[in-house]
């Protein structure tokens, strides 16, 4: 069983570019889509956590502060060769306790529809129905933190 570590990394740095790369191969490419310059700086406010198996990145994601009680968790990647191994429910148990630490009491987030059943199983609930994002159905779900 490998050991998972994780590591907040700074917008701008090697680090926060390796989770782009990661991002756009699992999120974006698939979909025909590529992040703009725009849309990674206005990335520069946010918490990027990376889930790493000794120096490789497995996992990233973002967390964006909506409020002073709410963060949004967003551009959830895990390596294609990782997924179904626990890895992105190890980064998303790590994101509770690192929102946690900043005060946050309630995670929201945007969830294509086939990965709705995991965050279920993490105790996520949906809100509203059916909508389009980046051009796949999407459910908007939350999660109030313990």
């Amino acid at each position: 069983m490998s050991t998972h570590t994780f590591q907040i990394v700074r917008h701008g740095s090697q680090e926060y570019r390796e989770t782009v790369a990661l991002r756009d191969s699992v999120l974006r490419r698939p979909l025909g889509l590529h992040f703009t310059p725009e849309q990674l700086a206005a990335e520069s406010g946010d918490i990027h956590l990376a889930c790493y198996d000794g120096d490789a990145l497995v996992a990233c994601l973002i967390l964006t502060p909506v409020d002073a009680r709410t963060v949004k968790m967003r551009q959830v990647a895990v390596a294609q060769e990782r997924q179904a191994q626990g890895v992105g429910r190890a980064l998303v148990e790590r994101s509770e306790h690192v929102a946690r630490e900043h005060g946050f009491a309630e995670v929201v987030l945007n969830a294509r529809l086939n990965v709705v059943p995991f965050y279920e199983r993490l105790g996520y609930e949906c809100v509203g129905g059916v909508f389009e994002e980046v051009t796949i159905p999407h459910r908007a779900m939350r999660k109030t933190l313990a």
